[in-house]
């Protein structure tokens, strides 16, 4: 069996072999991750991003923060710098992704549609915006489920196999908006993107890190197919597998803020068969992975290392 077909076949629940990886050197990954070049979505260390953002480095981390918004006042929305999604610049290593992927499943990424939103208007604004300026607020969340569409067009004629849209909701303990408020102006929007890949034959898949079960329900029930989750003992394996296993594929490391960082060795590697335990299920449910900013997560090589061959180990056995 190929890695991308074992791939669709965990997240069908079909599979009934390994399980299929996403490590890095010398592990091994059934994966291969395409993204526009540049990424509408790029978030710098340090500088302006393609929107106007202005970006500054937190630290050790691969990413930034903004520290200026690219659209302080509405009134200048007219003004916003909206990269050109069809630029042919963007799409060159996209078109030969089949051929660099070999058998390998193909993940492209698309342009977050909460994260990207509050790039642009800063992070207080925008929770300001959900009561004061929903209209202009959903302008620009259209404008960003648009570009997801023409990237889902082109990434599927490319042949690409899921799409993987990058949206942090939560806080450690509950939503950073009301559940309420998040059905109302994104969950339809989440709709178009989930419809549009449904339409082109790619799988959904979400990022998502905090707590987010109080939204997990409504994103399955709209097509999400794959969750990318880091983060999972503030939620609860035994939680997360009792409401959501069987209906949704997660795709994870062990936890990265808990156990990964701060566990010993026998901890990570004990917590690699709870992870199987709760959160697959016959057939698929689950795709183990590794966190690809490890030391800005504070990983130690050596728990890296303790993860990705214990899960190698648990795969040599169901052989």
């Amino acid at each position: 069996m190929t890695s991308r077909q074992r791939v669709i076949d965990t997240i069908l629940f079909k599979n009934h072999g390994r399980l299929p990886v996403d490590f890095p050197e010398p592990y091994g990954s059934d994966f291969y991750w395409v993204d526009m070049t540049p990424s509408p979505d790029k978030r710098p260390p340090q500088g302006i991003d393609e929107w106007g953002a202005e970006w500054h480095n937190i630290g050790v981390c691969n990413l930034g923060e903004v520290k200026k918004p690219a659209l302080d006042d509405w009134k200048e929305f007219a003004d916003l710098r909206i990269p050109d999604i069809l630029d042919p610049q963007r799409w060159t290593a996209v078109k030969n992704s089949r051929t660099q992927a070999g058998d390998r499943f193909i993940l492209s990424s698309g342009i977050s549609i909460y994260e990207r939103v509050h790039f642009i208007r800063g992070l207080e604004n925008t929770w300001v915006d959900i009561y004061e300026h929903p209209r202009e607020l959903r302008r620009l969340i259209d404008l960003l489920v648009d570009m997801n569409l023409t990237a889902i067009e082109i990434y599927a004629a490319a042949g690409a196999d899921g799409f993987i849209i990058t949206d942090d909701w939560g806080l450690q303990n509950r939503l950073m908006i009301s559940p309420d408020k998040w059905r109302e102006i994104w969950k339809p929007a989440y709709q178009r993107i989930f419809h549009a890949c449904r339409e082109a034959g790619v799988l959904t898949f979400m990022h998502s890190c905090g707590y987010i079960v109080d939204i997990l329900d409504d994103l399955i029930d709209i097509g999400l197919t794959v969750v990318h989750m880091d983060q999972q003992e503030n939620m609860g394996l035994e939680l997360l597998g009792k409401r959501f296993g069987g209906r949704i594929t997660f795709f994870s490391p062990v936890d990265i803020q808990a156990t990964m960082a701060k566990g010993s060795l026998e901890e990570i590697r004990a917590y690699c068969h709870s992870m199987i335990e709760h959160l697959s299920r016959p057939g698929g449910g689950f795709i183990p992975r590794w966190y690809s900013d490890p030391q800005g997560a504070g990983h130690r090589p050596e728990a890296v290392q303790a993860m990705c061959e214990e899960f190698l180990t648990i795969n040599r056995n169901k052989s």
